[in-house]
């Protein structure tokens, strides 16, 4: 069950299941908590897992004025606050990987260890020029429909395609009662497109894992690569013949991984 939590005035929405270490997931651009679904009920035998709106996904409401990556990031700390938990370990997927980075920045005292998955730390000019056609892609495409047509291309692998999982996707986006409107895809992309933390990486001192999709076309394996070569020890691991989306093509090989590692870090167990 979800709930609403107030962070700094703003209602945020989230959903915890499970019991056990806490974890944290934070989605990306334009996906609402149940983006996650595999991991809140893959994952929750072990940890208790929350997942959360972001500022204009889903049921939080993307409020008037600019939106920063602090501010996210803020929301991020506020939700493991109103929820009465110290520390997570903090699993960010591509814009929630950027607010991830944000996170352990700016409250290292409430990450346990970070799992950035399809990640970035500085816009290069191919990223640019791809996030610049999908915010025009959002007010000019025919309908909705064409639009995550045209989207998924970068985001799902070519057998995603093939099999019936993305049409699958786009008609459960489509029926989704809590959609989002184009003006806040768009706010909430220019904001990710602003990220920029390459220099401050250093900083982060939470045990790090990066994993990066070898079929990535959109946060391809050379923008993870460097977000981890940043980051003070931490481990670099590329999923073959995986896309921009793993947790969702192939959840079994992904929670077994972050299983893993939170394992380690939690000192349960050595990492295989």
């Amino acid at each position: 069950m979800g709930e609403y939590v107030e962070v700094d005035g703003t209602m945020i929405w989230a959903e915890s299941r499970g019991e056990g270490p806490d974890v944290l997931l934070i989605a990306g651009l334009s996906d609402p908590a149940e983006a996650w679904q595999a991991q809140l009920d893959g994952l929750s035998d072990r940890y208790r897992v929350t997942a959360f709106d972001n500022r204009g996904s889903g049921r939080t409401a993307l409020p008037e004025g600019p939106v920063s990556m602090g501010m996210m990031a803020d929301d991020a700390a506020g939700v493991l606050r109103a929820l009465g938990v110290g520390r997570a370990h903090v699993a960010g997927f591509s814009g929630g990987s950027a607010i991830a980075q944000e996170l352990a920045l700016r409250h290292p005292e409430a990450v346990r260890s970070l799992v950035l998955t399809s990640t970035w730390a500085r816009a290069e000019p191919y990223f640019t020029s791809m996030t610049r056609f999908w915010h025009w892609l959002a007010t000019h495409a025919p309908d909705e429909r064409a639009m995550l047509e045209a989207f998924f291309l970068w985001i799902y692998t070519p057998r995603a395609h093939a099999n019936g999982m993305v049409r699958h996707i786009i008609d459960e986006t489509l029926a989704f009662p809590y959609p989002q409107s184009a003006e806040a895809f768009q706010r909430q992309l220019e904001t990710f497109t602003r990220h920029d933390t390459l220099d401050r990486l250093p900083a982060i001192t939470a045990p790090t894992l990066v994993l990066a999709g070898e079929l990535d076309m959109a946060t391809p394996v050379r923008l993870g690569r460097a977000v981890a070569d940043a980051i003070p020890g931490a481990r670099f691991e590329v999923l073959a013949q995986e896309a921009h989306q793993p947790f969702q093509e192939s959840p079994g090989l992904f929670n077994a991984r972050v299983d893993a590692f939170w394992r380690e870090v939690d000192g349960y167990a050595p990492l295989s």
